[in-house]
């Protein structure tokens, strides 16, 4: 590939490459550093629902296309005017510093997807939109300067920047510091860079004359420009991976918690692979590019959330296909790359391709698909697109021949195809070893067929047809999934059809038996804490009581309703209110409670609006998928809760999940407010799962210690799992805690994937 002459390098450049490589370092640092931070920024105000970080991440790839559009644009000016314009638009965009959400609320209605990048948009894009140009703008200087080496590398040390500013931001940054400090470390840091790009521009204007344009090439020296097939394969390249990504993160978060850690993963091991697939070293892209096409086949196979799983395999696999996928097109990408004066171009088709993934994962899928359908659809491009190489060879070539050779791939693919409709149609869903062996199959003639695009795409297909394809097919076709912004909703059934269940995600949030329809079971059956505080809510707080329940669900928690007492409920998706009233898949508030009122909106907002003193029992029982939204679990949550309880008032906490420990959240803001607490650790033995109930904990928090222990008991000490009959016991804490607030929340310290 042709590079720039070294005769015509202006001399006042010359060894000033530190200059250029620190200065695209602290952009990509500084970019990728704001991106998490203010998505948690968002999260009260949002729900905490997975598709906010995908609403953000559109919008940073929008913003990242228009400063990858502007730097290619600029690049053609000459150079003063170039600096000029960069640095004066740069200084412009500190008015919008320090960094920080815009002040409007969210709609009551519930319709959030285009506010969400409404909202980003204002508050940060003239910062991330100067930021994002820095990337493409300072490899272009770096190329007019004649410094040894190509820029292309320079890619490679802003993902670099990138990956560590996204990684500093769970690890170093959330842990340690506020929202306010964070942003006053960023808005300090914006100012560095300021001084950095004028440093670049200052001595970009040395290095030439002002007077005449821009032209480093003769007529003779300039290469062709990229052809328009070129640039469409280009935006392709970029488009599978930039989706894929989103689509891994949407199970991700679905399943764990709407947090910056969990966030970063995905978005981390994607800019890691532009590290490795534009670094000068070639060999681990080749690497990594030749086994590609086996990874794909062995993790796109786990693609599906089906309830056999185990769910922490599948998302491990996902990372390492996202990943490997991800540097193989990338590879190819920087295998194709034009020649330096075509440079910002080329970043621009990259963008162009960025935010078409981002759009269609974001913006499209949620409103076209009732499922993640996406995420199969984007391994199934990813399969036509990597590049293959045979892994072996028995000299089937030689009998084939060429065209011979891809009939036999298309046979194998239907003899793939066939296998995988067996096995949908006639195996057990769970994995047992007739499937296993099966699977088995599918994959030994995928290793056959690699190197043939379309035999190999067949037998990708079947693996996600045969491993929960057809499964979730079947949920959609029969009109049992539904999706919003805020979540996939499935409704299952079992038993032949006598016990129904709500699922969001991987988790199961409520159930209901088809005869028994009235009977609270799963999570709030009648020896569960918040049944008992329901149950025992008239001789708590008279027959009047009035009860506020946050989380709709299924609507179990109505049939504990009672004659004369104040009912409402709080529920941020209008989705969910339709699968459980008015005729949904769910009866118990048509049953029970036909006129209670529900409030639609984020419940931290629609509380605050509540008279104070107006509830006796507030149940928090919202949950992004496995967990509860952080934001409703902070001091400034809970001011809002004591302002609505009435004075002896009692709130309910249902802490069930896999991963993550809430007591010493818990813990921590009663111990700060002076309130009494008490858990119960309700088991449900294997005997009693068959009438839907489930093992359940729940925290019972009072301003009055009088009141708690009306509804507890004594307190029964040691491990509640141990108890012959369900116990109230003490909640533990941790002295090394700190109290979440809005401005400081980590989930990390309390995270334990390994159970």
């Amino acid at each position: 590939m042709a590079t720039l002459a070294s005769s015509s390098a202006p001399t006042a450049l010359a060894g000033k490459r530190w200059l250029f490589v620190v200065t695209i370092l602290t952009g990509s640092f500084l970019l990728f550093l704001v991106q998490p931070m203010l998505a948690r920024m968002a999260l009260p105000r949002l729900g905490g629902a997975p598709a906010v970080w995908n609403s953000a991440m559109l919008v940073y790839q929008a913003l990242l296309l228009a400063g990858y559009a502007y730097a290619h644009r600029i690049a053609a000016l000459r150079r003063r005017t170039q600096a000029a314009i960069h640095v004066g638009l740069f200084a412009l965009a500190m008015l919008w510093l320090p960094v920080g959400l815009a002040g409007f609320q969210p709609p009551s209605d519930g319709s959030t997807a285009l506010w969400v990048p409404w909202l980003l948009l204002a508050s940060i894009g003239p910062l991330f939109f100067m930021v994002s140009a820095q990337a493409p703008l300072m490899q272009r200087w770096y190329a007019l300067s004649g410094q040894e080496g190509e820029p292309y590398a320079l890619y490679a040390a802003s993902n670099f920047g990138s990956f560590a500013g996204l990684l500093a931001y769970p690890l170093l940054v959330e842990p340690f510091l506020t929202l306010n400090s964070q942003s006053f470390l960023w808005s300090l840091l914006y100012g560095a860079l300021l001084l950095l790009v004028a440093a670049c521009g200052w001595a970009l204007v040395q290095a030439t004359p002002l007077d005449r344009p821009e032209r480093e090439r003769s007529e003779a020296e300039e290469t062709p420009a990229p052809s328009l097939r070129d640039k469409l394969r280009w935006v392709l390249l970029a488009a599978i991976p930039s989706g894929l990504m989103l689509s891994t993160t949407t199970h991700l978060t679905t399943d764990l918690v709407a947090m910056p850690l969990i966030w970063a993963i995905p978005l981390g091991l994607y800019l890691l692979s532009f590290t490795v697939a534009f670094a000068t070293r070639r060999a681990p892209t080749r690497i990594i590019t030749l086994l590609t096409p086996s990874i794909l086949l062995i993790c796109g196979a786990l693609a599906f959330m089906t309830p056999g799983n185990a769910v922490l395999v599948q998302l491990g696999s996902s990372l390492v296909m996202l990943f490997a996928v991800a540097v193989a097109l990338h590879g190819e990408m920087y295998r194709t790359r034009p020649a330096p004066e075509h440079l910002t171009g080329f970043y621009l088709m990259m963008s162009v391709g960025g935010a078409l993934g981002g759009l269609f994962c974001a913006l499209i899928a949620p409103l076209v698909f009732d499922w993640t359908w996406e995420h199969p659809i984007l391994i199934l491009a990813a399969a036509a697109l990597i590049p293959q190489q045979r892994l072996f060879s028995i000299g089937e070539e030689e009998v084939f021949g060429e065209a011979g050779m891809r009939r036999v791939a298309i046979a194998i693919g239907l003899l793939a195809l066939a296998v995988a409709l067996y096995i949908a149609l006639k195996v057990d869903l769970e994995m047992g070893p007739l499937r296993i062996i099966l699977l088995g199959i599918i994959l030994a003639l995928g290793a056959l067929v690699i190197g043939q695009r379309i035999g190999y795409v067949m037998v990708v297909a079947a693996l996600l047809f045969a491993n929960g394809g057809y499964y979730n097919a079947a949920l959609s076709w029969s009109d049992l999934r539904t999706r919003s912004y805020f979540g996939v909703y499935s409704v299952n059934a079992a038993q032949g059809g006598r016990l129904r269940w709500l699922s969001h995600g991987t988790t199961m949030h409520g159930m209901q038996l088809t005869d028994q329809p009235t009977r609270p079971i799963s999570y709030y059956g009648m020896t569960s804490g918040v049944g008992q505080a329901m149950t025992q809510a008239p001789s708590l707080y008279g027959r009047n009581a009035s009860i506020g329940v946050v989380g709709l669900g299924t609507g179990t928690l109505s049939c504990y309703k009672r004659p004369g007492q104040n009912w409402q409920f709080f529920e941020i998706d209008p989705t969910v209110i339709s699968l459980s009233r008015n005729g949904g898949y769910f009866s118990y508030i048509d049953r029970c409670a036909p006129d209670v009122p529900i409030r639609l909106g984020d419940a931290r907002l629609t509380i605050a609006k509540a008279p104070p003193g107006s509830i006796d029992i507030l149940a928090i029982d919202a949950f992004s998928s496995d967990a509860i939204p952080v934001h409703l679990l902070t001091r400034e949550a809970f001011d809002a809760y004591a302002r609505a309880l009435s004075k002896d008032g009692m709130l309910l906490i249902h802490i069930s999940n896999r991963y993550i420990d809430l007591e010493p959240v818990l813990e921590k803001e009663a111990a700060a407010r002076g309130w009494a607490i008490a858990k119960r650790w309700d088991y449900i033995g294997p005997e009693l799962e068959g009438d839907g109930l489930r093992t359940s904990q729940w925290v019972a928090i009072s301003p009055s210690k009088a009141k708690l222990a009306e509804l507890t008991g004594p307190l029964k000490t040691g491990d509640p799992r141990s108890f012959a009959t369900p116990a109230w016991s003490p909640v533990e804490g941790r002295e090394d805690f700190t109290r979440w607030t809005d401005d400081f929340a980590s989930v990390l310290p309390l995270m334990h994937l390994w159970r």
